[in-house]
């Protein structure tokens, strides 16, 4: 069900800075690694907007991940370390896993890696010994090319027989440490983004080169957020779908809240990434 304009006008909300593409020739690019002196980090400037974002929790039980491209879930974890490598695999991965399944009603998910962000302030995502950043940037993490040779990347020989199926990318972000209110995640509404909004981004790594989209400014864009999130809350993001009438992406991105105190804990998330399958 899609929200109309009146409910969400209606939902309480913060006005935040959303950093889009400005407009550029060429394509956009971004390094995974720290360049040699002299070469650019990534192109592409950010177009800052200020954005009403909405409170999400009073029209979280209408939100699909086939429509809106994200859900809120209530879901507890039975992990103490998020910072053991070892326990977030051996109990972690098999959680979201179910978690995935039991909302897209897939048939097959299969987590294959995870980020950990800590916010330090004024550190560069990516960037030699600081951890991962928050990124402050709208953006989408698979276009429609990237999608499918994900899946060739991960899936081996069964990559062109499971690509014959309906497939998705789940993100499934949570807070470890809560309530969390600083460099909070803005989710935009999928039924608000055009697809000509979105820009292929190269992505370089040190030895491939994947793509993503950065997104281009439109004020009909509707963005969400969860405040104060808790940790026993999680975000799904789909982040790319190939069933074409289906949400297939959801731009997202942190952004301050200006409503956070001065002196607020820095933000401490996770992020799995899930392969979702529909075989019948």
């Amino acid at each position: 069900m899609t929200l109309s304009s009146e409910l969400i006008d209606s939902l309480p909300h913060v006005e935040g800075i959303l950093n889009y593409l400005a407009p550029m020739p060429g394509k956009p690019m971004s390094r995974t690694y720290d360049p040699p002196p002299g070469v650019p980090r990534s192109t592409g400037d950010p177009e800052p907007h200020r954005m009403t974002i909405y409170d999400v929790r009073p029209v979280a039980a209408r939100l699909s991940l086939d429509s809106e491209g994200f859900a809120l879930a209530e879901h507890h974890t039975s992990v103490r370390d998020f910072y053991d490598e070892d326990e977030l695999r051996r109990v972690y991965y098999p959680e979201a896993e179910r978690l995935v399944a039991e909302v897209t009603g897939a048939t097959r998910v299969q987590v294959f890696d995870h980020t950990i962000r800590r916010r330090v302030r004024g550190g560069i995502d990516r960037a030699m010994g600081t951890p991962r950043q928050p990124v402050t940037a709208v953006h989408n993490d698979y276009t429609v090319d990237s999608g499918p040779q994900r899946v060739r990347d991960l899936m081996g020989e069964e990559a062109e027989e499971l690509l014959r199926h309906r497939f998705a990318f789940i993100n499934v972000w949570r807070p470890i440490r809560g309530p969390l209110r600083d460099a909070p995640l803005a989710v935009c509404d999928a039924t608000s983004v055009a697809f000509a909004d979105f820009v292929p981004s190269d992505l370089v790594y040190r030895d491939r080169t994947g793509e993503i989209y950065r997104v281009r400014y439109n004020p009909t864009h509707r963005w969400f957020y969860v405040p104060e999130m808790r940790v026993d809350e999680a975000i799904l993001i789909k982040c790319y779908d190939s069933a074409p009438d289906k949400a297939r992406f959801a731009a997202h991105s942190a952004f301050e809240d200006p409503t956070a105190p001065v002196d607020v804990l820095p933000r401490e998330s996770i992020e799995l990434r899930a392969l979702v399958f529909h075989i019948a």
